[in-house]
């Protein structure tokens, strides 16, 4: 027998001015004025989901929770529906980021550049082999730039790429998942491409890495030399294993754009910032296991990242003081530690996508002197935001953007619930950062490889009951379950907007009596 998911709900206590968040807050009622064809809907919707690591990018989770929601409010003049996937940096970061791009310079009217796109090229695969990747180019003149990001004013071609395009765990066959020998190799061949091109600004995406060589691979396919103690050069593309023999990193065979001072390019990686590389909560210790490592395996790469960090100490004591425990080192697999040792730009990936996605543009009405900017157009108050990911945990409130989403929703007083495949330990924790309730897509006992094919529809089918559960226990308007009449509905939500007391008290109360 089938054993159904079940939506863990948890009041929360209101801030002052700012409605609970599992207050949903629909236009005042007016039952005396005739409804206008062309009145806002009664209900606003923010899906906002991550991917499903090796399933589902971020846009088609957003897809498939649409959907979910369509069948129960298919209407719609009563229910708004808007989709913001949330590219964290992993996979599809480099064409979701390449598109945003190219939308502001529409929306600004700047001419853009013909040549301006994805480009495919075939890169060392985490594995040794080679495979199919991709990097993005962008031009913009100084009035998109205004409009896109106020940090780009310099910039005139941006390379844009995802590590996981290149090293990503997609890309490790399930019976090769060893860390300690996987490589990041591809990624310098696909920033060095981006070069090659006179790109003036690289934005690399840190995520869904299937490597742990803290960037070693990387650092090798843009000229530095990694030496033993013999001064001899360690294997090219040969794993974090074999940092274990690093004694020395020679950078003066690096690209000359990333050498010499004149011409230098700015990197800047959009990463997990609370991720570091050495240290109890080392990146070999938190996400080792989830790209296969077993527990000596652990150890090993722990060690060896620990050389990592001693030796790029010596290679500039100042400047990369205390560099394993430094916030982003650690960023997918360590690669951060190398972006830094590049002299890169380490950027929290919630302040990324707000820049470059616009999240913060979707909350609270714009100000009277914005009202006519296209950009703050969109901006709007929501009832409710559904977010997703793929596994809910402790880990969860540690940068992951579905938490990062809830607590802006927070703020403005919108509900949240969150969906996600799997739920781990520590997941109640996400209560406290604005999300009011969250259920596990699953619908029973399933394989792993099962869950991951049928990921498209559990989502779908889970969207569907949460809104059925949100419908029944908040009297949501204009469902295909609508049991009541119009005026005793409006009623009923001007009741609930009254009531305090705990969640599972409400939901307690019928609704239809």
């Amino acid at each position: 027998m089938k054993t159904m998911p079940t939506i863990r709900l948890r009041a929360q206590s209101p801030q002052p001015g700012v409605a609970s968040p599992l207050t949903l807050s629909p236009p005042p009622s007016t039952p005396d004025r005739p409804k206008s064809a062309t009145a806002p809907p009664k209900l606003r919707i923010l899906v906002a989901p991550s991917g499903f690591k090796e399933s589902l990018g971020p846009d088609e989770v957003a897809d498939c929770i649409e959907a979910g929601i369509r069948r129960v409010l298919p209407d719609p003049s009563v229910a708004e529906i808007r989709k913001l996937p949330l590219h964290d940096g992993g996979e599809g970061f480099c064409r979701a980021l390449v598109a945003a791009m190219r939308n502001a310079s529409a929306v600004t009217g700047t001419k853009l550049n013909i040549t301006d796109g994805i480009r495919e090229v075939l890169v060392t695969g985490p594995v040794g082999k080679p495979v199919l990747s991709h990097y993005g180019i962008v031009t913009l003149d100084t009035k998109a730039r205004a409009a896109v990001a106020s940090d780009l004013d310099k910039t005139q071609k941006i390379g844009i790429l995802d590590m996981a395009a290149a090293a990503g765990l997609s890309l490790v066959p399930a019976t090769c998942r060893d860390p300690t020998l996987t490589t990041t190799y591809g990624v310098g061949e696909l920033i060095a491409a981006a070069l090659d091109e006179g790109c003036d600004r690289i934005i690399v995406g840190c995520g869904d890495s299937g490597t742990s060589d803290g960037g070693a691979g990387m650092l090798q396919a843009l000229g530095a030399r990694l030496l033993d103690s013999q001064g001899k050069e360690l294997p090219r593309a040969a794993g974090g294993a074999s940092l274990l023999g690093l004694e020395e990193i020679d950078m003066s065979g690096l690209h000359p754009r990333l050498r010499d001072s004149a011409t230098k390019v700015h990197i800047e990686a959009v990463c997990n910032i609370k991720n570091i590389l050495t240290g109890p909560r080392g990146v070999a210790r938190v996400y080792g296991p989830q790209k296969g490592a077993s527990p000596a395996q652990v150890k090993l790469l722990s060690r060896a990242l620990d050389k990592l960090a001693s030796v790029a100490e010596r290679l500039s004591p100042v400047e990369h003081h205390n560099i394993g425990t430094r916030p982003g080192s650690g960023a997918s697999g360590g690669l951060g530690t190398a972006m830094l040792l590049l002299g890169g730009r380490l950027r929290p990936r919630e302040d990324a996508i707000d820049e470059y996605f616009g999240v913060s543009q979707l909350f609270s009405p714009p100000a009277a002197s914005q009202s006519l900017d296209p950009l703050k157009a969109q901006q709007k108050k929501w009832d409710l935001v559904v977010t997703a990911e793929g596994c809910l945990d402790a880990q969860s409130a540690q940068g992951k953007l579905t938490v990062e989403i809830a607590r802006r929703a927070r703020k403005h007083g919108a509900a949240v619930v969150a969906l996600a495949g799997t739920i781990g330990a520590g997941a109640d924790g996400v209560y406290d950062d604005g999300i009011a309730a969250f259920t596990s897509i699953l619908d029973g006992p399933r394989s792993l490889r099962d869950a991951i094919d049928s990921t498209a529809v559990l989502l779908t089918d889970a969207a569907e009951r949460a809104i059925r559960m949100i419908q029944m226990g908040m009297g949501l308007r204009g469902g295909a379950v609508e049991t009541r009449q119009a005026g005793a509905e409006e009623s009923r939500l001007e009741d609930f907007k009254r009531l305090s007391g705990p969640v599972e008290m409400r939901l307690a109360r019928s609704w239809t009596s």
